[in-house]
């Protein structure tokens, strides 16, 4: 079984449309002779598709991981009165929003809104950015503004463009579809590497916190106008949905997909938790303002490469081996900040843990794949183990509550290493869970070839 790289997912939804004509949208009527299983692979308007997503995720999800930055300040000096746990979950209700509503744009998408979704999308997402620069230093309603603001109006608008802008990737490329996706992917790496430096030089410098918001927002803005302007559609809506419904009973008796989806659903604990308190952790240990502004980027360049390294080394050790590795190393990282003190501990804590963390998230998807019999379910089955497992869920899941549970543990005194130690845990976990799904897997498999070979027999 050949291994799925990151962003297989919409690559399996793609790869389940029959040959068609027609184009997505009668505006760009020049693929209108083309056929759906002849993808261009290359040309202006593919690679401009290609360039345009990875802006999106640029500023969509490469802005949300920089929440770290926004935690360090809103704990210190705009929202010094709220408590580290409610501050955590501006980042976490974001967090949430961003995979829960991809759902609805994923499946607006499939039935030809991609234009129209987009332009909401990307006019919120910069609208609320805005509100958000309105905010006052513990003014009265002030941390209802930035929750509105941030959490909710931003989490939605990114939702809205985060799904659409890889999977429209897939109607120009089929051949080259998992190395483009990767790269669209990394666009969300790369601006986890270079917003938390631009937010911290901005909002902690002569600009302060309103005018560098409304900086960055600018620049957002400008980037979502030229993804916007630089992405196609060609193939036409689906003539039939996949059946949510369907997938979601089959799913629910498959013990292995079950696993998988607890598995990942603990990991969002350890590493929201790093994500959000590793900058404000190395500023109250004493360490340089300075430093501690690249502390965020040093944990998200390593888990760039982690992501890059991931799909290589589980071409070799599979897909199942590979993920359980990195996320028995990433826990173990976890524990290990008890003991972080010094600028080489958080460092070396960053982009350790980042670079298996990154493994993680980057086989997640291939995992979800491997564990999908039916290639038509992988789309519906990723969606739903984001959302159940990793970001939402019908009564809040991991993710959502993860860092703000670990902000309660850590309280107003900051007693670091009870996060720590439940963060760990979580992850820890992780591994049991994912460990799991793997024997579940191989016992499948043996039951299945076992009766094949019976058969055969008689």
């Amino acid at each position: 079984m050949s291994t799925p790289l990151p962003g297989d997912e919409t690559a399996g939804q793609a790869s389940a449309l029959q040959p068609v004509k027609s184009t997505g949208d009668p505006s760009h009527a020049d693929y209108s002779d083309s056929d759906s299983s002849d993808f261009p692979e290359s040309g202006v308007t593919a690679w401009g598709t290609a360039l345009g997503a990875f802006l999106i995720q640029f500023c969509g999800a490469g802005y949300t991981s920089s929440y770290g930055v926004f935690q360090d300040f809103y704990t210190q000096i705009y929202l010094t009165k709220s408590t580290p746990s409610a501050i955590a979950w501006i980042g976490s209700v974001n967090a949430f929003l961003i995979f829960s509503v991809g759902l609805v744009s994923g499946r607006l998408l499939d039935r030809g809104a991609f234009y129209h979704v987009m332009k909401i999308g990307c006019f919120l997402q910069c609208f609320f950015l805005f509100m958000l620069s309105l905010a006052k230093p513990n003014g009265y309603y002030q941390a209802s503004l930035i929750f509105l603001s941030q959490g909710i109006g931003s989490g939605i608008a990114i939702g809205l463009t985060n799904v659409p802008s890889i999977a429209v990737v897939s109607h120009h490329f089929q051949r080259r579809r998992a190395f483009v996706m990767g790269l669209v992917v990394a666009g969300a790496s790369v601006g986890s590497i270079l917003n938390p430096i631009m937010l911290n030089n901005l909002i902690n410098g002569r600009l302060g916190f309103a005018n560098g918001v409304r900086a960055s927002a600018g620049m957002i803005g400008c980037l979502l106008l030229i993804a916007y302007l630089l992405m196609r559609t060609r193939l036409p809506p689906q003539p039939q949905a996949v059946s949510y419904t369907r997938v979601f009973q089959n799913s629910l008796r498959d013990r292995a997909y079950i696993c998988a989806c607890l598995g990942m659903a603990a990991f969002e604990v350890g590493f929201f938790f790093v994500a959000f308190y590793l900058q404000l952790d190395s500023r109250l240990h004493g360490l340089s303002e300075g430093f501690s502004f690249y502390s965020l980027t040093i944990f998200n360049a390593g888990s760039f490469f982690g992501r890059l390294t991931a799909s290589v080394v589980s071409a070799y050790m599979g897909v199942p081996s590979a993920i359980i590795g990195c996320s028995f190393i990433s826990s173990a990282l976890i524990f290990s900040m008890i003991g972080l003190h010094s600028v080489a501990s958080v460092a070396l804590i960053g982009v350790s843990y980042g670079f298996f963390a990154g493994g993680c998230i980057a086989l997640a998807a291939p995992l979800i794949s491997y564990l999908t019999p039916e290639i038509s379910d992988i789309g519906a089955r990723m969606g739903m183990s984001f959302t159940i497992s990793g970001k939402s869920g019908v009564s809040k899941s991991l993710d959502d509550l993860g860092a703000p549970i670990c902000g309660a543990v850590l309280t107003s005194h900051y007693i670091w290493w009870k996060p720590a130690v439940l963060a760990g845990v979580s992850g820890s976990c992780e591994t049991a869970f994912l460990f799991l799904a793997d024997k579940v897997t191989r016992a499948s498999q043996l039951v299945e070839a076992f009766c094949s070979h019976l058969c055969s027999s008689y």
